[in-house]
């Protein structure tokens, strides 16, 4: 029964696709991305992907607030591309990160109670889009590169970069809905004081120790004294 569900779900958000491709105007430019990530980079093009097509499968814009919320399974560039794309955040506790080290996001709209998750195809290789991408990368990095190959390394990706944001969709991802326990929104706490350091920790944070309401820094040393 839940198999049949999820299948229906399935079908309903790819029809979705194809009658809501006008989200796609709504999602902001990759030029913002690479302003608050820093540099132009495939990761962070990835991570646009990954965004465009949450919001366009859950028919989302940017969450000024906790509407949508991100779970993310890695932290590369690509979740910058997440946070800038989807507004979900550390700061207002809409993204939630798993160090699974995988390619993988999960979207839920707090509204619909919609949730997808969206993995990296097996199939998709950044090095088959150019293999001379891994390979000045790895000279560069090795001190090795000429200036010359530095400028080539610099071209080649945003060249790569360019070609992961035309990519068609379908083959980068595996986009899927899922059910899921909608996480609770972001709680305020009260800070207290560290009685060993001085300074101030939430309250949720501190650690018990002799009696005392410690800090996970002062826990942690002085259980090895």
């Amino acid at each position: 029964m839940k198999a049949l569900k999820l299948e229906k779900n399935k079908l309903e958000l790819d029809k979705k696709l194809e009658l809501d491709k006008t989200n796609i105007k709504k999602i902001k430019p990759f030029s913002d991305v690479t302003e608050f990530h820093g540099h132009i980079c495939p990761g962070s093009a990835l991570g646009y992907r990954a965004a465009e097509a949450a919001l366009t499968q859950l028919s989302s814009e940017s969450s000024p607030d906790e509407e949508l919320v991100a779970i993310v399974e890695n932290d590369s560039c690509a979740v910058d591309a997440v946070q800038v794309v989807t507004g979900c955040t550390f700061g207002k506790g809409n993204l939630i990160f798993q160090d699974y080290g995988k390619q993988v996001y999960t979207f839920i709209n707090r509204n619909t109670g919609d949730a997808v998750r969206v993995s990296l195809k097996s199939s998709f290789n950044m090095d088959k889009i150019d293999p001379n991408l891994g390979v000045l990368r790895r000279k560069v990095r090795s001190g090795k590169a000429s200036p010359q190959e530095k400028d080539e390394l610099e071209k080649l990706v945003g060249e790569v970069s360019q070609k992961v944001l035309d990519y068609p969709l379908e083959d980068l991802f595996e986009v899927k809905p899922v059910e899921i326990q909608i996480p609770p929104k972001a709680k305020i706490f009260k800070s207290l004081k560290c009685p060993e350091c001085g300074e101030m920790v939430s309250e949720h944070r501190v650690k018990i120790l002799d009696g005392k309401f410690v800090c996970m820094d002062c826990f942690k040393s002085l259980k090895k004294e």
